[in-house]
């Protein structure tokens, strides 16, 4: 088993260049609209390519497939249960639902997944995740029947993040849920990334340029984009071209 995906991650964490994957869900990202999607990827590559969704009845492993076909962007995946695994994949993120009390999503999906996956030899990613109120009610919340923290509530918020690095989670992962109205807030991002020294994604609510500018200032290491593709998928360029300068500044 080896760990290539974590390794980049916390290579370009220490080198403070900020990372972005598209995450593609296999139900939304089909036929004419995954050929445009797949076509733009070609020319202007994320760090990664996220796969999976709370609620998915296409095949993960097509979908996959498909990618590999056409591009040779690293893929992750992000299931929402343990139907979506492919050893197709680069690498796992295995993720516990941490901010929710439903022990299906805290360890029950990994007992029914742990043979296959360890015998597949992915890479596995442990990743404290965690919900963060996005203005609405998320898919996520709605199939874990979880509540998310509430936006305000920032130490409740760096409690859970802590536990997780504090049992040995690689990744914490805010998540304000897929089209969600509002990010997860910078100032709750802030907070934690002074805590703790494990690497920290973001995703949910991300749909302009300025809201990623604002999660990458406020120490997200690698925030997650998919509605707003899903809808426009020339937003990618824009996206991707946009982190490269950023780094550059950084530089």
């Amino acid at each position: 088993m080896n760990n290539n995906i974590f390794q980049k991650i916390l290579k370009n964490k220490a080198a403070k260049q900020k990372m972005l994957a598209v995450l593609l869900d296999p139900d939304q990202c089909r036929n004419e609209h995954l050929t445009d999607i797949l076509n733009i990827l070609k020319t202007h590559k994320p760090d990664f390519i996220f796969v999976g969704g709370s609620h998915t009845t296409f095949s993960t492993e097509i979908l996959i497939e498909q990618i590999k076909q056409n591009t040779a962007i690293d893929i992750v995946l992000f299931p929402g249960d343990a139907s979506q695994f492919s050893a197709k994949a680069d690498a796992l993120l295995y993720l516990s639902l941490i901010s929710g009390r439903n022990p299906e999503y805290l360890i029950g999906q990994h007992v029914n997944s742990s043979l296959a996956i360890k015998e597949s030899g992915i890479e596995v990613i442990p990743t404290a995740y965690i919900l963060i109120e996005g203005g609405s009610t998320s898919s996520v919340e709605y199939m874990s029947t979880t509540k998310a923290i509430p936006r305000s509530k920032y130490n409740i918020a760096l409690s859970t993040a802590m536990a997780g690095e504090l049992l040995g989670m690689q990744i914490v992962y805010l998540e304000a849920g897929s089209g969600a109205e509002l990010s997860v807030p910078d100032e709750m991002i802030k907070i934690i990334r002074n805590e703790l020294s494990i690497p920290i994604i973001v995703g949910g609510g991300i749909k302009t340029l300025d809201s990623l500018q604002k999660a990458y200032d406020a120490g997200a290491d690698l925030v997650v984009v998919g509605n707003a593709f899903e809808t426009e998928p020339n937003k990618i360029q824009d996206f991707v071209e946009f982190v490269d300068k950023y780094n550059i500044k950084v530089d």
